[in-house]
């Protein structure tokens, strides 16, 4: 189908010149009088290319266009300005609004035509290549979330799981490894950016804990020889910050180790809450790993919570304390829901206090058998 070029301008025999230029040479068109009708019908119609013109009655043709720009469904419609202002100031202005290019009138009809075609051109490509990026990212979501292992695919661990990527991957990961029979690894990390950057990452990261997570290896054993290697794959300026939870069904132990991570938040099933608190650093930023553990009793009915920062980062004038104290009490709320639900929830409740998400969301959460 022929592209369908907009043209804007108050004076009827300029558009009328303006449609022979385009049509003769297999074009459509369509016209508005000014810009509030000039925005309804890119709005409606969707036009490949507008032609606007800068001077006319009401809103400027600047004011025009920054609408345009502002407005998600028709802010990558190219803009080409038609003025008889040809000062450099005028044509500065009008690119800085959004403007593609900028013609002086009177126009020359073979000038037109050249620069129309070569903004429709550039703005096919672009959309060539957005969708092979968004394709691409696509893939890599899907690939990502085959390698997340799902509450089904391992009932005896108990756990329920909300992941929420910003970009259609993330870097926020988790896994949950049987050691045996009775006895789980919990495991959540955060590579520093987003998209397929650290979503690449992830993969190896999996791949890393399930090597060292058998039983020959303490969870401080399986942190360490995760960062060892991880250290030589992260880029420049690049961390990973992660919590390994290891619940021991025998003994009914729980054993914490944290590199860089927000605390675990443990929810008795008496009401109580704890969070254990760590003081270490982050994967990948120094030569070796400082690391901190810690071992409560747990039992049945208890619930902890494993996360992301993007839920407690300051949002709506809240600090980071605050977004923790928020996750701790919708967890406490909502502990007489199964946990699958209440996992569910306890990310809506935090989502529907905040103006917006900035980052991937991830929210793992494990009851204690009975």
């Amino acid at each position: 189908m022929a592209p369908k070029i907009l043209i804007v301008d108050d004076f009827r025999f300029n558009i009328e010149l303006l449609e022979l230029i385009l049509r003769a040479e297999g074009f459509q068109t369509c016209t508005a009088p000014d810009g509030p009708s000039a925005f309804a019908i890119s709005c409606a119609q969707k036009p490949d290319l507008i032609l606007l013109d800068i001077m006319m009655p009401g809103e400027s043709g600047f004011e025009t266009c920054a609408k345009l720009k502002s407005d998600a469904r028709t802010a990558d419609i190219p803009v080409i300005f038609l003025s008889a202002l040809d000062d450099v100031e005028n044509k500065v202005k009008g690119l800085q609004i959004g403007g593609a290019d900028y013609i002086s009138k009177p126009v020359d009809g073979q000038e037109l035509l050249a620069r129309v075609r070569v903004h429709l051109r550039i703005a096919e490509n672009n959309r060539i290549l957005a969708r092979g990026q968004q394709l691409q990212l696509e893939t890599l979501r899907d690939a990502q979330r085959a390698i997340l292992v799902r509450p089904e695919d391992c009932p005896a661990a108990h756990f329920a799981v909300f992941y929420q990527p910003l970009e259609g991957a993330g870097g926020d990961f988790y896994d949950v490894v049987a050691v045996d029979a009775e006895v789980f690894g919990y495991f959540v990390a955060d590579i520093s950016g987003h998209g397929a950057t650290a979503a690449f990452l992830t993969s190896a990261v999996k791949a890393l804990l399930r090597q060292y997570s058998g039983p020959v290896y303490s969870p401080a054993d399986t942190m360490r020889g995760l960062d060892t290697v991880m250290r030589q794959m992260l880029g420049a300026e690049q961390y990973l910050t992660a919590c390994y939870a290891h619940l021991n069904l025998r003994t009914r132990k729980l054993s914490v180790v944290s590199a860089g991570h927000p605390p675990l938040i443990v929810v008795r099933a008496s009401g109580q809450t704890l969070t254990l608190e760590m003081d270490s650093c982050a994967m990948g930023m120094f030569h070796s790993l400082a690391l901190q553990h810690k071992e409560i009793a747990v039992s049945p009915g208890d619930r902890f919570f494993m996360y992301t920062d993007g839920l407690i980062e300051p949002s709506a004038g809240a600090g980071r304390r605050e977004g923790l104290a928020r996750l701790i009490s919708s967890c406490v709320d909502r502990r007489k829901q199964c946990l699958t639900e209440a996992v569910r929830a306890s990310a809506a409740d935090i989502q529907s206090q905040v103006a917006r998400i900035g980052d991937d969301w991830l929210l793992l959460g494990v009851e204690v058998p009975r």
